[in-house]
């Protein structure tokens, strides 16, 4: 491996991970998805669901579907990773090519910025509501919210700036803080809402069946969308485990339950405040300020501060942080890449993408869930069909060797990632075939993935093992 690092397509932030170095075990990747997965857009998903119409057993049924359907990609994207200890960004450059990887990559990177501002936002939000609570006469501030904005950014850059092993630190200690004070907010609300009886009466507001699945089927894309970046990227944290073992069960553990949980605090929060208020308050930072309780608003708010940090930082600054660096490897190391994010997520406007449950679920997370199913369907038809995991690691860092296809370029992948999203968003377009866009994330994977699939066959594109 020694002659790879004279080329320019590599830095050490994207070199393979030696062994002596991948020491994340079964708990590691749990507390990782507890981490990402407490956080105030889980529980803005669960609430949203409810605002939106179901009933709690309902939005929860979505909710565990959608989760247990995209950990599939996710352990098959994982396994790249633990196995040759690459990135996320050097993955896709075997379909894709060594320069036309930086397609994918930079399309799962603008996702990527898109969340750190919504999840920066609701972080500097939840300062200024807290600030309010505390001293009221902060509320007369007019800058005082763009003020917490700022604050809670530079706090995300700092942690940037620590690196990777602050990230594990993160997650390690504030993953069960954060479970428990979900359960203590639980428990308050109900309690002023007169116990669950309440709570989880409320009849789900659809007349039939018709219309509850016109909600349901783009709603469950949405709940796959939500983490089909991470599903794209997990080769970014699974390049770091000690077997294929601890991150196929830690994250089978993490990710359904702790997403579960999180958003059953969120159904029945939501509920409980139709009980108390008479609306479905979907946003807990306003729900909290409601109450006018300093005491528990304060150790409310700084749990959800907590759990913002902690996603935004493991979910939306690793992978973007490496897919810059892959665009000029020699120029943008994982900390300048992590800057490109901050930056780009403050220009994105992320007050406008959380305007509303509607505009949250069904045009953010549906809508780039159309570009991101296509890539993991041609990674995973890549890897596991036409390479039958076998990878030159070595090439993946090189000009002119196996993954070089037309000048950098594998023009196949390509069209297939065009046709897979061209597909998935054709439902906007034509009103008739507005379920392709219900299900982009699907339409998308099937589509990319077929597509690309059938080229390699028709070009004899299919590879032995070590090709």
């Amino acid at each position: 491996m020694s002659g790879i690092r004279d080329s320019p397509l590599y830095n050490e932030d994207l070199a393979p991970v030696p062994q002596s170095r991948r020491d994340w075990g079964v708990y590691n990747y749990a507390s990782l998805w507890v981490g990402m997965s407490v956080c105030i857009p889980t529980y803005m998903l669960a609430s949203g669901l409810i605002a939106g119409g179901m009933n709690w057993w309902q939005a929860i049924g979505t909710i565990l579907l959608g989760n247990l359907i995209v950990l599939v990609p996710m352990l098959l994207n994982a396994h790249a990773g633990a196995k040759y200890g690459i990135p996320f960004p050097v993955l896709v450059r075997a379909p894709f090519g060594v320069l036309g990887a930086n397609v994918p990559a930079i399309l799962r990177a603008l996702v990527a910025c898109g969340w750190f501002g919504i999840q920066t936002w609701i972080g500097g939000q939840a300062i200024n509501a807290m600030l309010g609570i505390l001293w009221p006469a902060w509320s007369r501030f007019d800058t005082g919210p763009a003020a917490c904005f700022v604050f809670f950014w530079a706090l995300n850059i700092v942690v940037i700036w620590r690196g990777i092993e602050t990230i594990k630190f993160l997650e390690g200690i504030g993953a069960p803080f954060m479970l428990a004070i979900g359960v203590l907010l639980l428990w308050w609300v109900t309690r002023k809402a007169g116990g669950f009886g309440p709570v989880l009466s409320t009849p789900s507001r659809f007349r039939d069946g018709a219309a509850f699945f016109r909600f349901f089927v783009p709603a469950l894309t949405g709940m796959v969308g939500f983490w089909a970046t991470v599903a794209l990227n997990i080769p970014d944290f699974s390049r770091y485990a000690r077997s294929q073992k601890a991150q196929m069960l830690g994250q089978a553990l993490g990710l359904p339950t702790a997403m579960t949980l999180y958003s059953f605090i969120g159904v029945a929060v939501t509920s409980a405040s139709v009980v108390i208020f008479g609306e479905a308050i979907w946003d807990p930072v306003v729900l909290l300020g409601r109450f006018h309780q300093p005491a528990v608003a304060f150790v409310a708010l700084i749990a959800l501060l907590l759990a913002t940090l902690n996603t935004n930082v493991a979910a939306n600054v690793v992978s973007p942080s490496n897919d810059f660096s892959n665009v000029n490897p020699r120029r943008i190391s994982f900390r300048t890449g992590g800057l490109i994010t901050g930056c780009l997520g403050l220009v994105m406007m992320p007050w406008k993408l959380m305007g509303d449950y509607s505009a949250y679920i069904f045009g953010w997370l549906v809508g780039y869930s159309a570009l991101l199913g296509p890539i993991a369907g041609i990674m995973i038809v890549d890897y596991f069909l036409v390479r039958r995991r076998e990878l030159a690691v070595e090439d993946l860092y090189l000009r002119h060797r196996t993954y070089e296809y037309s000048n950098g370029f594998n023009y196949r992948a390509l069209l297939a990632l065009a046709g897979g999203i061209a597909m998935a968003l054709l439902g906007l377009v034509i009103p008739p075939l507005r379920w392709l866009y219900d299900y982009a994330w699907f339409v998308g994977f099937l589509a990319a993935g077929g597509l690309y699939f059938r080229s390699a066959r028709q070009t004899h594109f299919l590879v032995s093992p070590g090709q």
